[in-house]
């Protein structure tokens, strides 16, 4: 018997009923059970973590990412629960040399805020110092979280980004299977001096204004009408598409060959889980590639200065990762030097 169930199913009081009996003890599941966990870093938040079955002993958790952002806590309890990571681990350049996934270039595009967009980032930052020496950075630290999560949607829909993205895509208005990933932000929009959501920005964008054939993928799209989109993007009847989160994990479109990264949060797993679904084998793929919008820091005072030297030194590891084993290491990593070099990450 095989039993495929959700998250949300999982921790309902009916499933956990069958996993144990009234007296505590083993339930409806035999003694040989096997429990996988897809996805497993999702297993490490609170609820879910308390819900897992301790009468299960043969488990096996599945996840390119088991250490959670800003959650020593919630790592602490997946390795307790699953067992350490196996040996050996099964790295991106394992999987590009093995033909799992295909070779890609990386190129790093990196943008400034504005001045009134630098001032709000440096007055997050001193907050997000503060937030840290009170109350540590732990998944439970509320306000650490909402106040990253503010400063991740500030970088995301960094105005600069839209002319970045102008000029890049009026060089390639003949490609096609591009994916664009937008931040939940929003941008002012200079022509119609009016405040959109950056997905409907981009959108005019690629399509009014350049005649690239794009369609948004969202959460609000129907599960019909998504099908409908991948039909269109793989047949190239659509040249693009414009999404926010919903094709970061565990949806399949292989035919991507090119992905523009607009904004991305600063939780490395959002990364690594936009990079598989990039470099995805398709039998007319040889190679992906990937434009990814960087934005530079401003200048900051000292106190704030250590705090940020911290927090981007775990994302420029990410993206110098992905510069090394890209086919244009060289030229990629040459595009990281200014942001490595303003903060004293050269060692990186």
């Amino acid at each position: 018997v095989t039993v495929i169930t959700t998250n949300a199913t999982l921790t309902s009081q009916g499933f956990q009923s069958l996993l144990k009996s009234e007296d505590g003890q083993r339930g409806a599941f035999p003694k040989k059970t096997l429990l996988i966990g897809d996805e497993a870093h999702n297993l490490g938040a609170e609820r879910l973590a308390a819900s897992l079955p301790k009468t299960v002993g043969l488990r096996l958790g599945l996840s390119a990412t088991p250490e959670r952002y800003f959650d020593d806590r919630g790592t602490q309890a997946l390795f307790d629960y699953f067992g350490e990571v196996l040996e050996p681990e099964f790295t991106l350049a394992d999987a590009i040399n093995h033909g799992a996934l295909v070779k890609y270039k990386y190129y790093p595009i990196l943008v400034e805020l504005t001045d009134e967009e630098a001032m709000e980032y440096a007055q997050l930052s001193v907050k997000i110092g503060q937030a840290i020496a009170i109350g540590g950075e732990d998944e439970d630290n509320e306000n650490l979280t909402l106040l990253l999560s503010k400063r991740a949607r500030l970088i995301g829909a960094a105005e600069n980004k839209i002319p970045a993205l102008r000029s890049l895509m009026k060089e390639r208005l003949d490609t096609d299977h591009t994916l664009f990933y937008c931040g939940d932000g929003s941008v002012e929009d200079a022509i119609a001096q009016e405040t959109l959501r950056q997905l409907e920005v981009v959108t005019r964008l690629l399509g009014s204004d350049l005649g690239y054939r794009v369609n948004t993928y969202t959460a609000e799209t129907s599960l019909d009408e998504r099908e409908d989109l991948r039909q269109q993007f793989e047949t190239g009847e659509l040249q693009g598409l414009v999404a926010i989160r919903c094709l970061d994990e565990g949806v399949d479109i292989p035919a991507i060959q090119t992905a523009v990264i607009l904004a991305s949060s600063s939780n490395p797993r959002q990364f690594v889980q936009r990079r598989g679904r990039i470099l995805r084998r398709h039998a007319n793929k040889q190679r992906a590639e990937l434009f990814d919008m960087i934005m530079i820091p401003p200048d900051l005072g000292r106190e704030s200065l250590e705090v940020e030297r911290k927090l981007l030194e775990k994302e420029l590891r990410r993206f110098a990762e992905f510069a090394d084993l890209a086919d244009n290491a060289g030229e990629a990593r040459m595009k990281l030097l200014p942001l490595q070099d303003c903060y004293g990450l050269m060692d990186i």
